[in-house]
């Protein structure tokens, strides 16, 4: 009995230590990617599903206006979605392969966001402020995707 008590303090004693705490942090962190992995595979596909529901409404329904009956605009809002979802999932399936949150590919997936948030954007809804500050988004975003870009090219020639 003594024997097991003093081999769980040592397993204990190694949890609490920095190299057996960041193992256990480690863990938690790839179940977490993991489970919102799951949970984006799912939104993507009931958004898929909606996708292809709207569509079908729109062009086959009641009272089509024209080809569609609702605007352009608004279907590729829908795509857009679905496309930042797939992003995103890139983002988590590309941190559990490398440990490593990829910044280039944030930048992107944020980039996609405000692009949607401008094609769909409702002059009618919202002000010029609203309208600037999206400019001034993208602005800043693309400045910081190109000095990424620039930072990781001077060092792939460093390398060769």
């Amino acid at each position: 009995m003594w024997e097991k008590l003093k081999t769980q303090l040592i397993k204990l004693t190694y949890l609490l230590g920095d190299d057996g705490f960041l193992k256990v942090l480690h863990f938690f962190e790839k179940l977490i990617a993991k489970i919102l992995s799951a949970s984006l595979i799912i939104v993507i596909f009931v958004s898929i599903v909606d996708l292809i529901k709207y569509l079908y409404t729109d062009l086959f329904g009641q009272h089509p206006v024209g080809f569609f009956g609702t605007t352009l605009i608004e279907i590729f809002g829908l795509f857009l979605n679905i496309l930042i979802a797939m992003e995103l999932l890139e983002n988590i399936s590309g941190y559990l392969k490398r440990n490593v949150i990829q910044v280039e590919l944030v930048i992107v997936t944020s980039i996609i966001a405000v692009a949607r948030k401008i094609i769909i954007f409702d002059f009618n809804k919202y002000g010029e402020m609203q309208l600037a500050a999206l400019v001034v988004a993208t602005l800043g975003l693309s400045g910081s995707y190109w000095l990424l870009k620039q930072v990781n090219n001077r060092r792939e020639q460093n390398h060769d």
